[in-house]
């Protein structure tokens, strides 16, 4: 393989052959020259991959540390906790519990304050001035404070009452200081539903969220009701506060819990009770106190209990016993923030500037690292990843694949993968056990197999041992029809029977599979190439069957014939075919190899069969008024043959989801993008075309061009079904 090197600015750049996954720092530095100063690492662990541009900056000198880090339980578990004011303020919460606790067990006697209509430690219903929603509270205090004279019309001087309330349900809120409207005696009185009729102001339960679970409680105006034969229905106005904001026509889900607004000194005494209920603030348990939950409580054990003892991760707000951590933290942490450990970024795995890389525990794990075999398995074209990925047809699209014909010959095995004719890098079958088999490779890889060319009798994949990563080993164990075995019976046109196999009565009617011959076959048939991959066309599978095979094991064998219009490649046409398409050997990134650069003469220009365009398919581009000049640029491709294909797919690619277009619109400005990708970008409120930003309008009419489709869908068949 190889890389480029280029410096932080920019201003040089090298590459650097004869590289390997294995491939030594130290060995890379003397190829550089003493460009890098990072020894006993290798270019997989820093995750470089083939034709990859790799930017140097050169390394200041470190300062000396102060001092060592010392190891803390918040570096063995997790990260940190609480500042002083949080633990005063925890303090001060316990004191409040312990308040609360004896409160419950002693009625607190109420204390007229000598004015207002509510006395100290009288019950009563509180708003909360930010939703509109009345809660059950507690008023601690009364006092009394000078009203200005922008507030309600009054005037300068006159004393306005204030409640000091808190809420039951919600102690961490505090004392809260409320004026005498947003506070009243505790709502008692449920409606019959006989007595509920239009215009009454009452106070029912209600979710603005949710409207169908259970909310908080609002103030509405009942707009209309009625009664049905198996429910009945009241809808109404919520009032959300004195801003005289509301929701019209919402529908009160609880009609057997609609309440009466009580009048001021209307109170039933200091112990007044109530039976009403809040909507649950978990959503999963729905604060049911028998049940675990780990999203209310605990993460990891999900009871409920030790509160104390939890504590809140600041990035997912997720809570987590001391006791559960692994490994379990004795005391709380005393710093001012503290993650969870899937949420903490390990500091001994983060590399500084300057610093050296640090080993990675995921790559330790892996087979390759334990391995005791001395052989560079990272060398070559085997192991890089795919640069590009096959948009115009879905990864389960059966039959050819638009601008490959027959007779196609890639170099590396990668390569085939971007094409789309066989996606897997590795694997010999291409499939889903509940589908079918799209694509196989014939490699010589089991020896039960026979290739006679246009026919050939395929071996089923398993039955070996490839632990400790291994591409291949000798059977030792019997083959089941199970995964990509069962995927390419299921091509044949027969039931699946998994004991004695099947045969096709009319073979030609099974799924369609790609077949590609590599040149590690050539050994065994004379079918194969001589160098590289080649697509040699669609087969069908006639029959499959259990055999024991020649390594003494249970094999699933199939027959597979060729049923393709174009002809076969080793075949007198099929190589005029070739010939007359121009088809060469594709080399991987050929341009920034020096190996396989053509040489410096100017090659032979071979004439290349022009791609026939259908009458129908020239209707259709005629019709296709709005992409005139983008359809003359590309006819003007029609003489490069299979590539015409390529640049219909460059011209009419999609700038926001870089696929071809699909449902295209055409826009006033002459840019086609899918309706999809403009829909969400209008949903985002951009209401300008993607390409060049002309503002459409944001009651734009996205209509389709149902010519570009209808074209599209000729030239790539299959590719909106992965679409859709």
């Amino acid at each position: 393989m190889w890389i480029q090197v280029r410096t932080m600015d920019g201003k040089e750049t090298h590459r650097v052959d004869s590289l390997s996954k294995l491939t030594k720092v130290d060995e890379l530095r003397v190829k550089i020259a003493e460009l890098f100063s990072i020894q006993n690492h290798t270019l997989f662990d820093y995750n470089v991959g083939l034709n990859d541009i790799v930017q140097l900056l050169v390394r200041q000198a470190p300062l000396p540390k102060d001092k060592e880090a010392e190891l803390s339980d918040s570096d063995s578990g997790c990260g940190s906790a609480q500042s002083e004011s949080d633990k005063s303020s925890t303090h001060g919460e316990s004191d409040g519990q312990s308040a609360g606790t004896s409160g419950q067990t002693d009625t607190p006697d109420l204390i007229d304050p000598g004015f207002g209509f509510y006395k100290i430690n009288e019950f009563v219903d509180a708003r909360d001035l930010n939703m509109g929603a009345w809660f059950e509270a507690q008023i601690i205090n009364v006092t009394k404070t000078t009203k200005s004279s922008d507030e309600d019309g009054g005037t300068d001087g006159e004393e306005e009452i204030i409640y000091h309330v808190k809420y039951e349900d919600y102690p961490e809120n505090g004392m809260v200081q409320l004026r005498g409207k947003d506070v009243r005696p505790r709502a008692r009185t449920v409606y019959q539903w006989h007595q509920l009729e239009q215009g009454m102001i009452v106070m029912v339960n209600y979710n603005p969220d949710e409207p169908k679970e259970r909310g908080y409680w609002y103030d509405a105006e009942i707009q209309r009701k009625r009664e049905k034969r198996t429910q009945r229905e009241v809808y109404g106005k919520i009032l959300l506060g004195d801003a005289g904001d509301s929701l019209n026509d919402c529908r009160i889900m609880f009609v057997t819990e609609i309440y009466k607004i009580e009048e001021p000194g209307s109170s039933e005494g200091p112990g007044a009770s109530s039976d009403r209920s809040n909507g649950p603030e978990c959503k999963v348990c729905k604060d049911d106190p028998k049940k675990n939950c780990r999203i209310c409580n605990c993460h990891v054990c999900g009871v409920k209990q030790d509160p104390d003892k939890q504590l809140l991760c600041d990035e997912c707000d997720m809570a987590f016993h001391t006791y559960c951590l692994n490994p379990p933290l004795t005391t709380i942490p005393e710093d001012e923030d503290w993650y969870c450990p899937e949420c903490r970024n390990d500091a001994s795995e983060v590399v500084l500037a300057g610093e050296k890389l640090k080993e990675s525990k995921k790559k330790a794990k892996m087979a390759s690292a334990s391995s005791s075999s001395q052989r560079d398995w990272g060398k070559g074209m085997a192991c890089v990843g795919r640069t590009k990925q096959c948009t115009i047809v879905p990864s389960n699209h059966y039959g050819p694949v638009p601008g490959v014909p027959v007779g196609t010959l890639w170099k590396f095995r990668v390569q085939v993968s971007e094409s789309g004719i066989h996606r897997p890098h590795v694997a010999g079958i291409h499939g889903r056990s509940n589908d079918g088999a799209y694509s196989l490779v014939l490699a010589g890889g089991y020896e039960d197999d026979v290739d006679d060319g246009n026919e050939f009798t395929y071996t089923g994949s398993g039955g070996r041992d490839l632990s400790g990563n291994k591409r291949t080993a000798e059977q030792s164990c019997d083959q089941k029809l199970t995964n990509m075995n069962r995927a390419l019976a299921l091509n044949c046109n027969a039931a699946v029977n998994e004991k004695e196999g099947a045969e096709a009565k009319d073979w030609k009617a099974g799924k369609p599979v790609r077949v590609v011959r590599s040149s590690k076959g050539r050994k065994h048939s004379k079918f194969c190439p001589e160098d590289g991959n080649r697509y040699d066309g669609i087969y069908k599978v006639v029959k499959y069957w259990p055999e024991k095979g020649k390594s003494g094991f249970l094999v699933w064998r199939y027959l597979l014939k060729r049923n393709d219009d174009e002809p076969a490649p080793w075949t007198r046409d099929g190589k005029e075919r070739i010939k007359k398409l121009g088809l060469s050997m594709q080399v991987k990134s050929a341009r920034f190899h020096p190996k396989y650069s053509p040489a410096k003469s100017t090659p032979k220009k071979m004439k290349v069969e022009a791609y026939k365009l259908s009458k129908e398919q020239k209707a259709l581009i005629k019709d296709d008024e709005l992409n005139k000049k983008l359809w003359d640029e590309a006819m003007a491709s029609l003489n490069l043959g299979p590539r015409f294909i390529n640049k219909v797919e460059e011209v009419f690619l999609c700038i926001c989801c870089q696929e071809v277009v699909y449902q295209p619109i055409t826009t006033e400005c002459q840019h086609n993008v899918c309706r999809e990708c403009l829909q969400r970008s209008f949903k985002a409120e951009v209401y300008t075309c993607p390409a060049c930003r002309h503002d459409l309008g944001k009651n734009y009419q996205m209509t389709v061009n149902k010519s570009l489709q209808a074209i599209l869908t000729q030239l790539f068949p299959g590719y909106s079904s992965g679409r859709c």
